[in-house]
């Protein structure tokens, strides 16, 4: 029985550590898309961290501001260093849900 024991808890120590190295290889992932959209939008990291996040988390995103923050640019950014599509919503007092869904 103590060979058991043995056996499973070197598969947990070895899985553990495949977990590990998986998060670190995410973690580089997530650094270098970071650093990538950073190239592109200045001086708004905690807007770029905060839409990574929500990406990765599988949760949408509403960006709302003035003009001129560059919310259009870096969704195009995001959209281009992450491999993804994006689609822009311009919201104005006649919006209709075809709009976003289509028609």
């Amino acid at each position: 029985m103590e060979s058991d024991a043995t056996l499973a808890g070197s598969q947990d120590e070895s899985r553990t550590e495949e977990l590990v190295a998986e998060m670190e290889r995410l973690g580089a992932k997530v650094r270098e898309a970071r650093a990538s959209v950073g190239e592109v939008i200045f001086g708004q990291l905690e807007v770029v961290d905060e839409s990574l996040v929500t990406l990765l988390a599988g949760g949408h995103a509403l960006l709302v501001g003035v003009p001129g923050l560059a919310k259009t640019r870096l969704v195009e950014t995001l959209g281009h260093v992450l491999g993804l599509s994006e689609r822009r919503v311009q919201f104005t007092p006649d919006l209709m849900p075809a709009d976003i869904i289509g028609s």
